[in-house]
């Protein structure tokens, strides 16, 4: 296979990854035939996933927008993938030119693919590393000067802690994020939902299980839990084609369809 000059050097094109795998589902470019092989398999099991995906990808676009209008221009985006097909910083930007995002993914290959697609961007930086660290993450050189100047940031942690397991406490990990934020800082969260789709529930679980990334979906009481500290925004923790829909009439009879809950909070 011919390398794309996307791809950096050693990667193994041989075997899926979970970031471009979720290129591919959001119509994207960044996946290989290994990646799609892999979204059929498990749109087999839930074909809803494309769409589910998209939903995902739509909240976190208004929820940037809303964060860049409320005056807000740095970024933390935490479990961030590969940043193609509507990334925060192009998201951002377009409101607020200047921003700046720091990326963070533990997954080598996502941090190697980001790296290269944004080597000549120096208001954009990628960080290898682990939610399930936070302090690890604070104590990187970006992250300290993103939060230096002591200016609100937005940390996005959009379908992510539902990869922590409880026992790995997904809860002290936004904790310790939150301390170290300004006030009038954001926190951006969607989740994998049990409440949306319950007769689907265990099916997405037992799929996720089979990976190295098991899925922990959770009620709405627990997400919005998530949340402490921060003021929630109207309104509330809601499915994700619910939170600011840009067209009301989009939403449909069935937004739990979408299985996934979102939100965003303000810490005053």
């Amino acid at each position: 296979m011919r390398r794309p000059d996307w791809v950096p050097a050693g990667t193994d094109l041989d075997k899926p990854n979970a970031a471009r795998v979720y290129d591919y589902y959001l119509g994207g470019s960044h996946n290989f035939e290994v990646d799609r092989e892999m979204a059929r398999k498990a749109m087999a099991l839930w074909p809803d996933l494309p769409m589910i995906m998209r939903s995902n990808r739509a909240f976190l676009r208004r929820a940037v927008q809303f964060v860049a209008e409320s005056g807000i221009s740095r970024f933390l985006d935490i479990g961030s993938g590969i940043p193609t097909f509507g990334a925060v910083h192009e998201v951002a930007r377009a409101i607020r030119p200047g921003s700046e995002v720091v990326y963070v993914d533990r997954d080598p290959v996502a941090v190697a693919h980001s790296r290269l697609l944004l080597e000549h961007d120096p208001l954009s930086h990628v960080v290898q590393a682990d939610l399930r660290e936070p302090e690890d993450i604070l104590s990187r050189p970006e992250v300290r000067e993103l939060l230096a100047p002591g200016e609100p940031v937005a940390v996005l942690l959009v379908a992510v802690l539902h990869f922590v397991t409880d026992a790995e406490d997904p809860w002290r990990s936004v904790s310790v994020l939150r301390d170290a934020l300004p006030s009038g800082s954001a926190l951006v969260l969607s989740h994998a939902s049990l409440e949306g789709r319950p007769d689907q529930a265990e099916d997405h679980q037992a799929l996720y299980r089979m990976t190295p990334t098991p899925l922990t979906m959770r009620t709405r009481d627990q997400i919005a839990s998530l949340f402490e500290g921060f003021e929630l925004v109207d309104p509330g923790v809601v499915y994700l084609p619910q939170w600011h829909p840009e067209n009301p009439a989009a939403v449909g009879e069935h937004p739990e369809r979408m299985t996934g809950m979102a939100g965003v909070g303000l810490r005053p």
